[in-house]
C-alpha cells in the first residue's frame, strides 16, 4: 500500500512553530546559558542588589535599556534578515552586536554560547547553507536563524528570548542571593507585563536609537571578571 504524504495544516504548524520556541528558550537547551550571570552576581557581591524588589528593579533597568535597546531590537531585524536571505544584513548586525559588548565577559558569552548553538543545530541538521553564516556568528544571530527555520514568528521570538533572559537572572538569584523559588516566581508575574511592553517597543526603534545604556551592568561585569569568588563563568 503506498503511503500518502500529508502537509501540515495550518493549526499544526503554529503547533510545531510553538513547540520550537519553546526548545529554544528551554533551560535544558544544552548550551551552557546557565553559567553566565551577566554582571548580577557582581552586583551581589557589591551590596547594589540586596533583596527581592531591588532585584526587580535591577532586572527593569536591564530589560529596558538593555534589551530593549539591543538583543530585542536586532532579533527583530535578524530574522527578517534570514528569512530573507539577506546574509549581508546579517553579518552586519552580527558585527554591531559585537562592537557593542562593553566587557570581555559580556562578549564572550555571546560568542561562546553562538559556538555552542551552531554545534547543537548542526547535529540537528538545521544550519544554514555553508557560507551563510557570518564570522564569528553570535549567539542572537543563532537564535534568529533558529526561530525563522522553526517558523517562529518575529514578535514571539522577541517574547520568548525575553523570557529566556528573565528565568536565566531569576536563576542566577536563586543560587546567589539566595532567593526563594516563590520570590523568583512573584518577580516573574511583575515584570511579565514589562516584557510584553517593551518587546512592542523594541519593534519600533529606528536604527539610530538602538545601543544599551547600561554603564552599571558593565562596571559589574567588569567586576566579575576579577571577582575572587564567583558561582557563575567569567
Amino acid at each position: 500500500m503506498a503511503t500518502v504524504t500529508t502537509m501540515p495544516t495550518e493549526s499544526q504548524s503554529g503547533d510545531l512553530a510553538l513547540l520550537g520556541l519553546l526548545q529554544l528558550v528551554s533551560p535544558a537547551l544544552p548550551i551552557g546559558a546557565f553559567a553566565w550571570s551577566q554582571g548580577l552576581e557582581s552586583a551581589l557581591e557589591l551590596g547594589w542588589v540586596n533583596n527581592e524588589r531591588e532585584l526587580e528593579h535591577w532586572l527593569s533597568g536591564v530589560l529596558e535599556d538593555g534589551l530593549g535597546r539591543c538583543e530585542l531590537p536586532l532579533l527583530g531585524r535578524l530574522q527578517p534578515a534570514w528569512a530573507e536571505g539577506d546574509t549581508g544584513a546579517v553579518g552586519e548586525w552580527n558585527q554591531w552586536l559585537r562592537s557593542v559588548r562593553e566587557t570581555r565577559e559580556l562578549a564572550e558569552e555571546d560568542h561562546y554560547l553562538g559556538n555552542a548553538l551552531v554545534r547543537l543545530l548542526g547535529q540537528l541538521d538545521l544550519l544554514p547553507e555553508d557560507g551563510a553564516l557570518p564570522d564569528k556568528p553570535g549567539y542572537v544571530t543563532l537564535f534568529a536563524w533558529a526561530a525563522h527555520v522553526r517558523g517562529v514568528p518575529v514578535r514571539q521570538t522577541l517574547i520568548g528570548f525575553g523570557w529566556a533572559w528573565l528565568e536565566n537572572q531569576l536563576a542566577v538569584a536563586c543560587k546567589a542571593m539566595p532567593l526563594g523559588h516563590t520570590a523568583a516566581q512573584r518577580g516573574i508575574e511583575r515584570l511579565r507585563p514589562e516584557l510584553v511592553r517593551v518587546v512592542d517597543q523594541a519593534l519600533t526603534l529606528g536604527d539610530d536609537d538602538l545601543g544599551p545604556i547600561l554603564p552599571g551592568l558593565a562596571l559589574a561585569s567588569a567586576q566579575h571578571e576579577t571577582q575572587y569568588s564567583r558561582l557563575f563563568r567569567s
